[in-house]
Order: structure tokens, then C-alpha cells, then sequence
């Protein structure tokens, strides 16, 4: 994606998932969003872009981080603002993987993976999308979360639209440094 293509989906996503009134931008409490008024909020910022920009972005985002239904978008997880994705509870698959920087996996190990400033924990289902995950945060580190026990044990689990799976937290007894 274009440099500016980026900087779209930077703005987009944190109107989407942390600050829209930034901008102007009202979201109804399942996260949606107008297309049209977001697109004038940004042009009344004087960092307008068009829906044909906007689009592209959702198309070619690698995380598929939006979905576009008819003039609403919406981010599909990673909210720190409160929202109703309507998901619902799904079993998960045995093992699932969270990708963090080196730094933190001590404090993750001894603690459990906890959401901070977001409503979920975000976990991959592939060891390749952790590590790309983790490299955000520096040494990327992969941990595989138990992910069954946890759901045995009465923990809920959703899949995002784009296959994020979210959890509201990972108890350190579930969490193991992956070792390759």
C-alpha cells in the first residue's frame, strides 16, 4: 500500500477504534459508522480523502482491519472505546498464538495476557500472523495459548470478521513461550 493509503488506514482506524469524536465522528454502539459523514469529518479536518481512497484501504488492508456494508464501515476488533461487535461465543481451535516483544514475556508469563486499553486480547490462529504481531512491540516473541483448557474452564472466545480471536483475558496457566 502507498504511503498515503497508510496514513488513511492509520486515521480511520483510530477514529474507528479510539477517538472518533477526534474527528467529529459519532459511532452507534455496534462501532458503525456513515461513510459519508466520516469522509466530510476528515475533510473538515483538512485530511480528506475520497471513497474510492477509502475503499482501497479496506481492501488491501493485510489485517482486514474494516468491513464496508452498503454506507456503514466499521472496525472489526481492537476498540478501546465501548462497542458491540454482536459476536458470538465460538469454540476455538486447541492452541492459539499471541505475538508480543521480547520485553513483555516475563510480565505475561507470570501475570496472563491482559487487554489493556482494548475491550479483548487478540490472538492468531498461525504462528506466522503472531510473529508479525509481535514485531510491532520489538523482538518479536511468540506464546501459544491453551485455548481449550481455557474454554473448558468457562472462558468465552469470539472470531472477529477478519479471524481475530478475542478473549477477554489469558490467565498466565495457559500461556507457554513457543519454542521452534
Amino acid at each position: 500500500m502507498s504511503e498515503r493509503m497508510v496514513r488513511i488506514s492509520k486515521m480511520v482506524s483510530k477514529a474507528l477504534r479510539h477517538d472518533p469524536a477526534r474527528v467529529g465522528l459519532t459511532l452507534d454502539e455496534a462501532g458503525w459508522a456513515d461513510i459519508h459523514t466520516l469522509l466530510a469529518a476528515f475533510e473538515r479536518h483538512g485530511t480528506g480523502f475520497s471513497r474510492a481512497e477509502l475503499e482501497h484501504v479496506v481492501e488491501h488492508n493485510d489485517k482486514r482491519r474494516f468491513t464496508i456494508e452498503g454506507d456503514r464501515i466499521r472496525a472489526n476488533q481492537g476498540h478501546s472505546i465501548d462497542v458491540d461487535l454482536g459476536l458470538e461465543p465460538v469454540a476455538p481451535p486447541p492452541v492459539l498464538f499471541h505475538g508480543t516483544g521480547a520485553g513483555s514475556v516475563d510480565s505475561i508469563l507470570a501475570d496472563g495476557i491482559q487487554s489493556g486499553a482494548r475491550q479483548h486480547v487478540h490472538l492468531s490462529s498461525d504462528v506466522l500472523t503472531a510473529r508479525k504481531v509481535g514485531a510491532r512491540h520489538g523482538r518479536p516473541v511468540v506464546l501459544t495459548v491453551d485455548a481449550a483448557a481455557m474454554a473448558g474452564a468457562g472462558r468465552v472466545f469470539l472470531r472477529s470478521a477478519n479471524g481475530v480471536w478475542l478473549t477477554d483475558a489469558v490467565p498466565a496457566r495457559f500461556v507457554r513461550l513457543l519454542v521452534e
